[in-house]
């Protein structure tokens, strides 16, 4: 699949695009180039280097959304096995921007739940784009009740702009549902572990977003609002959507810096788009970890730790509160 590249990112774009007609010039005559290969191969990992650890927050927030980059079912099959997915809310029908089913984690039997976009136009619009209806939310609340009655870890997987603002889904109760599923994972008896894998915007995003460990790609983003919504209220313009993002901390480093976050995994350099094996391995590999630990707490220490992060969330020692 060819890669798409983003604005800031035509630099690599035009070295990498040498790079292959260099390689066709090279298979089609006997004039030896590999010399010549290489020190442009060297100059693009420098390039991409040099280009990746100094990105802005906006950047970070396009690369978030990146039309290549792993989905929720992209990553199942590179870290589970024998996932079986469940639908519908029993209560109105099914939402496919979210995803639920049981699986295992190396021969752990865990419960998986997240949003799931769409690659081309038609699964976009079966999808919903990612932004769940109250079925989604619904249906969410139904497989983590479920997994709290066969004592099945709770693995959440975020990647969504928002739930869905429509008409639709106001009649049939969106707050009520995200506000639900709130009360739900603050109290429920089994381990939830919360990652994200894209961008988390708004209650859609908290919606499935409480647990008992918080984890973040590096290059995905985690906020109230999405910048260009900040920008639109604030300044009246999208297009201040840059500046919004900077002013809002949304970033996987900047919230682990403040306290919000548990770990941020590392995203190969180009982002996860560019090697969706690696991330999933390391991706396991915390997930592995952490619900180890998790697992040596009894249900009462589990419930405890949960109520007092929730209830830290936010705070700075700097400010005075004492929860």
């Amino acid at each position: 699949m060819k890669v798409h590249f983003l604005d800031f990112e035509q630099p690599i774009s035009e070295l990498k695009a040498k790079l292959e007609e260099l390689r066709r010039v090279g298979a089609d005559a006997d004039v030896n180039i590999t010399e010549e290969i290489e020190r442009l191969e060297s100059k693009i990992a420098g390039l991409t280097e040099t280009t990746y650890a100094n990105l802005t927050d906006w950047q970070i927030a396009q690369l978030a959304r990146h039309p290549q980059r792993p989905y929720l079912l992209d990553y199942i099959p590179r870290m589970f096995t024998d996932f079986d997915e469940f639908h519908g809310d029993r209560r109105f029908g099914d939402d496919e921007a979210i995803v639920g089913g049981t699986a295992r984690l190396d021969k752990q039997p865990i419960m998986i739940i997240g949003h799931q976009k769409g690659r081309d136009t038609k699964e976009k619009i079966r999808r919903n784009f990612g932004m769940a209806n109250p079925e989604g939310y619904r249906k969410a609340q139904r497989l983590m009740e479920m997994a709290e009655r066969f004592h099945l870890p709770v693995l959440n997987f975020i990647d969504t702009s928002g739930a869905y603002p429509g008409i639709g889904g106001e009649e049939r109760g969106q707050a009520e549902a995200i506000a639900r599923n709130l009360v739900v994972m603050s109290q429920l008896k089994t381990p939830i572990i919360c990652t994200i894998l894209g961008e988390g915007c708004s209650g859609g995003a908290l919606g499935i977003g409480v647990g008992d460990r918080l984890l973040m790609l590096q290059y995905s983003t985690y906020s109230v609002i999405s910048p260009e919504g900040c920008a639109s209220i604030l300044w009246k313009s999208a297009a201040k959507a840059p500046q919004a993002a900077e002013a809002m901390n949304m970033t996987a480093h900047r919230l682990y810096e403040l306290g919000l976050v548990d770990q941020v995994i590392p995203e190969p350099a180009g982002a996860a788009h560019q090697d969706p094996d690696l991330v999933a391995k390391r991706l396991h590999e915390v997930l592995v970890e952490q619900l180890e630990e998790l697992q040596q707490l009894s249900i009462e220490q589990l419930l405890q730790k949960r109520y007092k992060r929730l209830r830290h969330s936010g705070a700075r020692a700097d400010f005075g509160h004492d929860y």
